[in-house]
């Protein structure tokens, strides 16, 4: 576990090859929990920072992969904290639906990441209650304001959320990642919705962008979404 700050009141949670990101806004709020297994790596990150692991009263996460959701049940049991999620991803993560499979994005780098490190389903993530089923456009009452933006590709219910400080802060999820630069994410449910999702968050204000694989990119990071995927066929 590697624990770094980002900005005033956000830190990154490096748990292997993801992170997680917590808010420290008066109330914690975390936004994906990492894989089955990292909950203690979490809590303990919690602690260094002087607080109280079950002062983390929001549980935020961007889709039902492994690295997002593996600790989430864990996580809930340690908090009570409520889940956030969209609704065609929390129904894999309660257990009443299965895993989607992925297809690589284009590339010989894709290709390999997706073979050495992305299992297809089914998935080990213990079932979890989802209190929060949010929607594109739904505005979270959430440390100064979160808006959660539906983008779909990576998986069907991806969601990526956008923090009101800061000039805009955007987590990502899988959606994007910055790895050796802006970049697709390694692995698609449908790529074409992926791009077209992309082209929506380049219309979007922010300047910081965190990704779950990846460095976080700003001042200006919307510029770069859109030079990058201002156009709905971009790559």
């Amino acid at each position: 576990m590697i624990l770094t700050q980002v900005l005033a009141h956000l830190y990154s949670i490096q748990l292997g090859v993801v992170r997680a990101f917590l808010i420290d806004a008066d109330e914690l709020t975390l936004v994906d929990t990492g894989m089955p297994g990292s909950a203690e790596e979490i809590t303990n990150a919690v602690r260094e920072l002087g607080r109280n692991p079950s002062e983390i009263r929001h549980l935020l996460v961007t889709h039902c992969h492994p690295d997002h959701a593996g600790s989430l049940a864990k996580l809930k049991s340690l908090t009570g904290a409520p889940v956030y999620m969209h609704p065609l991803d929390a129904a894999v993560v309660r257990g009443d639906t299965p895993g989607r499979r992925m297809k690589p994005a284009p590339g010989v780098f894709n290709w390999l990441i997706m073979k050495a490190f992305i299992s297809q389903p089914p998935w080990p993530i213990p079932p979890v209650r989802v209190e929060h089923e949010i929607l594109d456009g739904d505005e979270l009452p959430i440390a100064g304001g979160l808006r959660a933006v539906h983008v779909p590709g990576h998986t069907c219910g991806h969601l990526a959320f956008l923090w009101r400080r800061h000039g805009g802060v955007l987590f990502t999820g899988d959606a994007a990642g910055s790895m050796g630069g802006l970049r697709l994410s390694p692995g698609y449910e449908d790529l074409e919705l992926g791009l077209r999702s992309l082209a929506k968050l380049s219309r979007l204000r922010f300047e910081v962008a965190c990704f779950s694989h990846g460095n976080a990119i700003g001042p200006g990071a919307s510029q770069e979404f859109r030079a990058k995927w201002g156009q709905p066929n971009g790559g």
